[in-house]
């Protein structure tokens, strides 16, 4: 596995352990599937796509239009980069990016299941 591979893998591994930690959701990584690819992490019930990164250059716009065309792929409402923050080692500590579009469809999801 190249080094590239393993930095991956780890950091999806640290994001599935902190969500099975704070949530009850059923959490896991997802398979690689080439064009079909539907993100890294899979979280049971929710319309969302989660692209795990871990590079030392950070190129959101790349990372976002992969993001997007993964919700497209697995037909979710929500597209998420999670992103490694140089020098933290725990998930908590690391950046979640999403478009605009995504973040107003979040807050109607949060609106309509937790509003006032």
């Amino acid at each position: 596995m190249s080094r590239s591979k393993q930095k991956g893998t780890a950091a999806e591994t640290e994001v599935v352990r902190y969500l099975k930690n704070f949530s009850n959701l059923e959490v896991m990584r997802n398979p690689p599937q080439g064009q079909n690819d539907k993100g890294d992490i899979y979280v049971g019930g929710l319309p969302l796509v989660i692209e795990v990164k871990n590079c030392a250059r950070m190129e959101l716009s790349e990372w976002l239009k992969e993001a997007a065309a993964e919700k497209n792929n697995a037909s979710a409402d929500v597209g998420v980069v999670w992103h490694k923050k140089r020098g933290k080692s725990s998930a908590e500590d690391w950046f979640v990016t999403m478009s605009g579009a995504d973040f107003m469809v979040f807050l109607s999801y949060m609106r309509e299941h937790f509003g006032r």
